[in-house]
């Protein structure tokens, strides 16, 4: 719905739009719960991640590059109002990418069945996104002289947050089937 109504914009119009969704991907990050095993806390940026694609299609990765790009920058909006590049090279610096890679893949795939968009962000949550961070968070252990093993990497990157995901993957998706359907 809001996509087309960004096709009817200029420019400038639509790189607003994505900021605004940068900004609520950075309102989101913000809200956390820390968990004291993991680097990495639960957060909602996520639910923005996943809807955004649906909402306003291929602009959604210029959206999140500009989240991740902005924040690489200096912009403390990434979870704890946090900024920089080392939050990028940190533990959760591949959710960051994955956040863009995600927003590529949902852009390309969206579907109106609800099962459909679903399987897609299923697919977008945890083999893309979940699956950079778990690469990153090994690569910052290795980094650091650690060699966690694969247990410890999915107990820390994954298994925590799956409840939460399957949540914010069936909310996200009912709200993406019924925008589909006002079109």
């Amino acid at each position: 719905m809001l996509e087309k109504v960004l096709e009817r914009k200029s420019l400038v119009a639509r790189l607003l739009v994505a900021l605004g969704f940068s900004v609520l991907t950075g309102v989101a990050a913000q809200i956390r719960i820390p968990l004291f095993f993991t680097p990495v806390p639960i957060t909602g940026q996520t639910f923005v991640v996943l809807l955004t694609p649906f909402l306003i299609g291929s602009w959604s990765v210029l959206s999140q590059t500009m989240y991740v790009a902005l924040g690489v920058a200096g912009l403390p909006w990434f979870s704890g109002w946090k900024a920089g590049l080392s939050v990028l090279l940190g533990p959760t610096g591949g959710y960051l990418v994955g956040f863009i890679v995600a927003s590529l893949f949902l852009s390309k795939h969206r579907t109106r069945s609800y099962l459909g968009t679903v399987v897609s962000m299923l697919f977008a949550n945890f083999l893309m996104i979940h699956g950079l961070g778990l690469t990153q968070m090994a690569l910052w252990f290795y980094a650091r002289g650690s060699d966690p093993d694969v247990w410890k990497l999915l107990s820390m990157s994954l298994f925590p947050f799956v409840p939460g995901d399957l949540v914010k993957i069936f909310l996200a998706s009912s709200i993406a089937v019924k925008t589909f359907q006002k079109e």
